[in-house]
């Protein structure tokens, strides 16, 4: 029988045999105690199973709250599995099996979820991302190099009229990708349909002018059946990209946009932090990114190199890096690896050394627009680091000749070099 398994770094004032057998029997067929029907015949078909333990250190006292007290709290590496008929082909009912009702328990004094791997056949139902890398740099008009993004700023306060403006400056300066803040949703200040209405209008007719259509991703992040109109109205006024808060909507939201909506999906996985920040409790982006591109995600955000978020260099190189890798050996399940965060001409060259492709979206908020060249300057100074990274040419020598990088450079270099990031 094809089984799923999840690999776990387990704390518990208990053996890790112990531990890993009360979450074995937690998140399958058991409970605290022997219950009539569970037979020996039900537990042998159903029953989850420890299929590895490796220990790793010992502590004197919990990673976090634990109720049991003990001399010392043992950790380690453990790994379950659990009959897919358990479930089903089902990523909630996935989640709820790998990811429960079992952070909680008392014999638990820290667990983190790190991997998860199902069988091919589990993976075959979910059709994955529609667009993914090849798709979007085709829609976007880009190859040979990253697309460069950008965000509005402010990321609230403008009306669709100016956002409409600072677009059309956007466009004319060469932008490949644009994107609404995940603050920026339907309020009164700069309703959703107005926002498409005025920013598409700009777009199309940049389009008609030059032949290149920037995308735009909309922030559509609402109610199911709301955010269906919303993907349907970008659609029909001529977007291309749509945007969802990955955690605001669940895998069953991300799965439902994926069946409806003819448009690249942009993924931003705001509230990271609470699954990311601590080693003790959580769930590893290597997890989430399998579940996210099975329910059909295009573009996931890693954050960046050197970025003002917590998540270190290489961790962040890692993220994007995987989301090339297949899933249960089927190809097709590619991602586009979004970078974002302070990041700036500086981080360029690095991040195209580090990922080894130009399949990426490079977003600059801060980079862009506080450029001291304004805009134009921003875009180019991006644009001209690709191309010295791309041409093997060190960026000092690079810019000597190209103005807009030698600003960035000025600018942003001291306080944003590779490998500062915390």
């Amino acid at each position: 029988m094809e089984r799923l398994h999840a690999t776990y770094e387990l704390e518990t004032p208990l053996s890790l045999d112990r531990a890993a057998s009360v979450i074995a029997g937690e998140q399958s067929s058991g409970t605290f105690l022997k219950v009539p029907g569970e037979t020996d015949l039900l537990r042998e078909r159903s029953g989850a199973r420890v299929e590895r333990i490796t220990e790793t250190s010992i502590r004197t006292a919990p990673s976090l709250p634990c109720r049991i007290d003990a001399d010392t709290y043992r950790r380690g590496e453990i790994e379950i599995s659990w009959p897919c008929a358990n479930l089903g082909a089902s990523l909630p009912n996935l989640l709820a099996t790998v990811a429960g009702n079992l952070f909680e328990l008392s014999e638990v004094s820290a667990l983190r979820l790190t991997e998860v791997s199902f069988p091919e056949d589990f993976a075959a139902v979910y059709p994955g991302p529609a667009f993914g890398q090849t798709g979007t740099l085709e829609l976007a008009g880009v190859s040979g190099r990253p697309m460069i993004g950008t965000i509005i700023k402010p990321s609230v306060g403008l009306s669709p009229e100016e956002t409409a403006e600072l677009v059309r400056t956007l466009a004319e300066s060469g932008i490949d990708f644009i994107k609404d803040d995940e603050l920026q949703a339907n309020g009164p200040y700069c309703p959703f349909p107005e926002r498409v209405s005025k920013v598409m209008a700009v777009l199309n007719d940049h389009a008609n002018r030059t032949g290149k259509k920037v995308m735009y991703a909309f922030n559509i992040t609402d109610e199911l059946d709301q955010m269906q109109r919303n993907a349907d109205l970008v659609r029909k006024a001529g977007g291309t990209c749509v945007m969802i808060s990955l955690f605001s909507l669940g895998l069953v939201g991300l799965s439902a946009m994926r069946r409806h909506c003819e448009l690249p999906l942009h993924c931003h996985r705001n509230g990271w932090g609470i699954y990311s920040r601590s080693p003790d409790i959580g769930i590893d982006f290597r997890v989430w990114q399998k579940l996210w591109r099975l329910a059909g995600a295009d573009h996931l955000h890693v954050n960046g190199i050197a970025n003002k978020f917590t998540e270190p260099d290489e961790v962040v190189m890692e993220n994007a890096r995987i989301l090339n890798q297949p899933l249960a050996g089927s190809p097709g399940y590619q991602a586009m690896p979004v970078f974002s965060s302070g990041q700036t001409a500086v981080q360029m060259d690095a991040t195209l050394n580090a990922i080894g492709h130009t399949n990426f979206i490079f977003c600059a908020g801060g980079g862009i627009m506080g450029h001291p060249g304004g805009v134009e300057g921003g875009v180019a100074s991006l644009r001209q680091a690709a191309d010295a990274s791309l041409s093997g040419t060190p960026i000092e020598v690079f810019a000597r000749d190209h103005r807009e990088l030698r600003d960035a450079l000025a600018t942003f270099g001291e306080k944003q070099q590779p490998g500062s990031g915390s």
